[in-house]
């Protein structure tokens, strides 16, 4: 039995991409799921990444990922660590992989100064809340997500630039 993280690269969009498929599965959004191998390519590796992919390999293949980008607190006045998504293949779960994700993160965090890592969970995921709260993470009751997406931010926007 062997755990190992590493630093996704362009070669592994493929895999990347099956990874964001199945997890769009397990959170019923596989109809939000529009990535291809072209956006992660361009956001992931391109010429200015927006994003970073950990890859966790048990005994020789992929068996989850966690995908994340830098913030800003502003209170703080430090840079924070956002976990946009975390997933273990199913079969691979209870080995301790997700929890390996996310101390890597949390080292990767102090080693860049950052004072945070946060994330979301679907309210509905009684099993990663369950496993966060186990870690000592703590659900902020008073903060409620909001997002424009599609047509809503071209409306706010004003259209789309040129």
């Amino acid at each position: 039995m062997s755990l190992h993280l590493r630093p996704a690269m362009r070669a592994d969009l493929p895999v990347i991409l099956k990874l964001i498929e199945d997890l769009a599965d397990y959170e019923k959004l596989r109809h939000a799921c529009v990535a291809t191998r072209e956006e992660l390519d361009k956001h992931l590796f391109g010429e200015h990444p927006w994003a970073e992919v950990v890859l966790a390999e048990w005994e020789g293949e992929v068996a989850g990922f966690a995908l994340f980008f830098h913030t800003f607190s502003t209170f703080l006045a430090k840079p924070g660590i956002y976990l946009e998504d975390l997933f273990v293949v199913p079969e691979r779960r209870g080995r301790g992989i997700g929890k390996a994700l996310l101390v890597h993160l949390a080292r990767l965090a102090m080693i860049r100064g950052c004072g945070r890592v946060e994330w979301s969970v679907l309210d509905w995921n009684t099993p990663s809340i369950e496993f966060y709260e186990s870690l000592r993470a703590r659900q902020l009751k008073e903060w409620h997500v909001y997002r424009l997406t599609g047509a809503e931010l071209e409306a706010l926007a004003g259209g789309k630039p040129d």
